[in-house]
Formats: C-alpha cells, sequence, structure tokens
C-alpha cells in the first residue's frame, strides 16, 4: 500500500472511540475502588494506550483527560512514551556500540527509551511522592534528532492534588517480546513481510530483548489497557501522509512521499512482530487480569469498526 500524501485528505479524525473507551475506563476504575476502600489514598489508577501512528490518539487522549477530570473529578495525568527517550548523548551511544544495526541509529524503536528514568517516574507516582517531576522531551534539538529537556524546566505532579488517573500513551506501550524461536521463525518467513526482511536476525534480536524491560515496567504497572487497533496496520503509511500533506498545507512544510516512507518503515518491524501480542492482550496469561483490555479497531477512515473486550 503506497501513500498518497498529496491527494486531498479524504478522512478525518473523528472521535468516536471516547463514547467506547470512557465508559469502560470508568468500569474499571469503579472496580479498582472497591478493591481499594481500606485505602485512604490509593496509588494512580494507570492506563495504557496504544495506538498506531495517525490513528487520532492526541485527540482520544485528550478527551479521555478532559472527561475524566471535568465530569468525573478525577486529576488526570498524560504520560507520553516519547518523553522517556534516551538523551542526544544516550542515543549517540547506543547507535556507536550498534553501528550496523538501522534500527538504533535514530530513536523510535524499544531499546531507545531510558527505562530506569520511566521507572523511577512511575514508582514515584505508584509511591504517592508528590510533587513528582515529569520528565519532557524537546524532539527540535539538534536539528531534529531531539534531546531531553533539562531537568530545571520538567513540570510537577501537584502535591495538593495530585493524580488519581494516569494515561501512559505511546506507540509501543503494551508490547511484549517474542520467545527467541518465534522472532527467529517470523525473520525466515520476512520475504513474506514489508519490513522484517531489511533487517539481520541479531540486529531484530537486540530489540527484542531490550523490550523485555518495557514489558516489566510498564505491563507490570498497568491497570487496564486500550488498544485502538487497525483493520490493516499498513494503514500507518497512508494516515502519516496524510498528516504531513496537512502540514504542507498549512505550515507550507512536510515529509515528502518518499520520506514518509522511510520514517514509518524504520517503526513498522515492531509493527509486525508485537501487534499480534497486543491483540491477543498484553495480560494474557496472568491471573485475575481478565477483562482489563478493551481492544477498539478501525477501519481506513479511523471510524470504530468494533470493539472487544479481552
Amino acid at each position: 500500500m503506497q501513500p498518497t500524501p498529496d491527494a486531498p485528505l479524504q478522512t478525518r479524525v473523528v472521535d468516536d472511540k471516547s463514547p467506547i473507551i470512557i465508559p469502560w475506563i470508568l468500569s474499571r476504575i469503579a472496580e479498582y475502588r472497591k478493591q481499594h476502600l481500606d485505602e485512604t489514598n490509593p496509588r494512580p489508577f494507570i492506563v495504557g494506550l496504544n495506538g498506531v501512528q495517525g490513528v487520532g490518539k492526541t485527540t482520544l487522549v485528550r478527551a479521555l483527560a478532559q472527561t475524566l477530570q471535568e465530569r468525573e473529578g478525577l486529576p488526570t495525568l498524560v504520560a507520553s512514551i516519547d518523553d522517556f527517550y534516551l538523551t542526544h548523548a544516550g542515543q549517540l551511544a547506543l547507535a556507536a556500540a550498534h553501528p550496523d544495526n538501522a534500527l538504533v541509529q535514530h530513536r523510535g524503536e524499544p531499546g531507545t527509551h531510558d527505562i530506569p528514568l520511566l521507572t523511577t517516574f512511575l514508582d514515584a507516582l505508584q509511591s504517592n511522592a508528590h510533587p513528582v517531576p515529569i520528565p519532557q522531551y524537546d524532539k527540535s534539538a539538534f536539528s531534529g534528532l531531539g534531546d531531553r529537556a533539562p531537568p530545571s524546566t520538567w513540570p510537577f505532579t501537584s502535591p495538593a492534588n495530585p493524580p488519581r488517573v494516569l494515561i501512559l500513551e505511546g506507540w509501543c506501550v503494551g508490547f511484549r517480546p517474542l520467545e527467541p524461536a518465534d522472532l527467529s521463525s517470523r525473520w525466515s518467513a520476512g520475504s513474506s513481510s514489508r519490513t522484517l526482511h531489511k533487517h539481520k536476525l541479531e540486529h531484530l534480536q537486540l530489540v527484542n530483548e531490550r523490550l523485555a524491560d518495557y514489558d516489566r515496567v510498564i505491563n507490570g504497572a498497568l491497570d487496564a489497557f486500550v488498544h485502538i487497533d487497525a483493520e490493516d496496520i499498513e494503514y500507518v503509511y497512508a494516515w502519516r501522509a496524510e498528516q504531513e500533506a496537512q502540514l504542507r498545507r498549512e505550515k507550507g512544510s512536510g515529509m515528502t512521499e518518499e520520506q514518509v516512507v522511510r520514517f514509518v518503515d524504520a517503526y513498522y518491524p515492531a509493527y509486525e512482530l508485537y501487534t499480534d501480542g497486543v491483540r491477543r492482550g498484553v495480560f494474557e496469561g496472568v491471573p485475575g487480569r481478565q477483562g482489563c483490555q478493551l481492544r477498539v479497531v478501525v477501519g481506513r477512515n479511523r471510524a470504530v469498526v468494533e470493539s472487544i473486550v479481552i
């Protein structure tokens, strides 16, 4: 499927997801509160949210946070996995340590995030040790290569009104590593995939190994998980192309068609490897977690076609 970034936009992000997702999240929060009735100051309820690029995740997260905070009276903090990328120096060191591995030459893939920083952040929130500094990442630094913003500029949670809900969103939130044999098998069949055949097995193995920490730290902390899925993951190319076409019309600059393809190709191996696992459920095999994931499937026009509780 080839994107057509210069074609008129035929799909707009319409938020038909919130009416499905918000009641479900509220039901999970109500269940959580029942389990913590004896606690005077329970830790925040943590929701993971995964959505492919261009699916309308930003619109959805904004609506979720506003509804939970204003209508339900639940102070809500939104954090993005993007704000936990390695520093510029850390990314350069990672790239230098694996110079022939294209997957880690730039930020994006699992392995390019600072998991110890994320661990510290989540631990502080869950211990109610407010104020908690909220890391920020500046994607414009170093001519777009990006760098962590100075800690002196980070905002803090409020000791007087600490978050009762955390929404942790990101394109790879919920990914779980594959067994080595499964990874090898998928790579061996890579000629039928879009991007796996472009990478050496050991390069994919590096990402897969690093992903184990994401699974432990992120998925292990979640109380609920929302997966905005696509009927066809390759829609991400066209969706991203439409976003860039909109930027060109509004701001006079944006990625070309070729740049869009290269950009999404850098992320796509992880989509090919780990989407099936997210669809099966990030809590698969975890006792007592039945019903804690909501999968919302959208079509090419980003409209919801079905929702499934897992």
